[in-house]
């Protein structure tokens, strides 16, 4: 492992691959902690709010914004002003405005609690002062007016988890069920591997619908639907490996101390077949996340409060022509993070193997 590591670090790709990784997981984890808006927050004030580095509201939508929350008030905004952060306005009523109305400035979540300067005599007129907020939004807003930026943070968060654990479920079952087959041999392995055959058969989308007809679709059938198929080449990759492995000199010694089937399989077959198993499994990652993704983008994956990069680029798809960035913002953290995961793939699959470090 050591030389392997060593083989590894030499290769550029694989490590800015590597370190890229580890920065978008950390992104995904603490991200949405830093970027100042829940995953959940709705500001409906900014519906499909373009990306960009300005604060919002921009100064043309101030206007809008305020004569909108007057006719709530069932009054009439006059004389807006914005300076220095703060705006000034006028609120001209037939009737006397209740100052209790003024708390619809700052459930609007783009103003702050106001301060009343002036009070007609009638009370039909108030002069009222209020913060503006700044508000940062990276990568816009959806179309129900969330952030995008702490949605494709949070989405990174599933799809990751998926991956990881999906791929952690097919190495166990794939390597434990392709090595007792390529070990035991016979009507034992031919059985074992007309399973597998039968099993391929099964069409992937039809085998997630059959479940939705009797669970409910989420996470947990998402994981339960990618792991109970992608084992299955684990599981041949394991019995080839397995097969020549087993008339080795070091198994035939192990059988003839008497070992037992476990213990070979456990302390000799397994540990020999890590090293093309370590290469599937970080393409098996991608290939994983890849299909989260599909099955959300059909509506299959995960449903709201969660999300997933697939679910999301469904979203944009929806509303490319008029908001495009919905698309591009998510579509870029799955493109992103599968090539530096196949690209690490193969960085590993160079440095597993030393006939290739020798050649070089």
């Amino acid at each position: 492992m050591r030389r392997a590591w060593a083989r590894l670090s030499r290769n550029r790709v694989a490590m800015v691959a590597l370190l890229f990784l580890g920065a978008i997981t950390l992104a995904c984890l603490f991200g949405p902690f830093l970027t100042g808006h829940a995953p959940g927050r709705i500001y409906p004030d900014l519906v499909q709010a373009p990306p960009g580095l300005g604060t919002h509201p921009r100064p043309e939508a101030v206007a809008p914004a305020l004569e909108g929350l007057a006719f709530r008030m069932r009054a009439t905004a006059q004389d807006i002003a914005v300076h220095d952060g703060r705006v000034r306005l006028t609120l001209v009523a037939s009737a006397p405005i209740d100052p209790r109305a003024l708390g619809y400035l700052p459930r609007s979540d783009l103003f702050g609690a106001p301060r009343i300067l002036e009070r007609g005599e009638d009370g039909r007129r108030l002069v009222v002062e209020a913060p503006v907020r700044r508000l940062h939004f990276l990568l816009g807003t959806d179309v129900l007016g969330r952030d995008l930026l702490t949605r494709c943070l949070v989405a990174g968060r599933i799809a990751l988890l998926i991956g990881l654990v999906a791929t952690l479920v097919a190495l166990v079952i794939g390597i434990v069920y392709g090595a007792v087959a390529g070990y035991l041999g016979g009507r034992v392995d031919a059985v074992m591997m007309r399973g597998v055959d039968i099993l391929y058969a099964l069409p992937f989308v039809f085998f997630v619908i059959m479940l939705l007809v009797f669970f409910r679709a989420g996470l947990g059938l998402i994981l339960v639907a990618i792991g109970a198929v992608e084992w299955l080449d684990m599981a041949r990759l394991v019995r080839a490996q397995t097969l020549a492995l087993r008339r080795r000199d070091f198994v035939r010694a192990a059988e003839a101390l008497g070992l037992s089937t476990t213990a070979i399989l456990r302390r000799h077959v397994i540990p020999n077949t890590l090293g093309p198993v370590t290469v599937a499994a970080t393409l098996l990652v991608p290939r994983v996340i890849l299909l989260e993704s599909f099955l959300s983008f059909l509506g299959l994956g995960v449903q709201e409060p969660q999300t997933s990069w697939g679910a999301l680029i469904a979203e944009g798809a929806r509303a490319i022509e008029s908001a495009p960035w919905l698309l591009a913002g998510p579509a870029s953290f799955l493109v992103a993070t599968l090539v530096a995961l196949n690209l690490l793939g193969d960085g590993l699959s160079d440095a597993l193997d030393p006939r290739l470090a020798e050649r070089r």
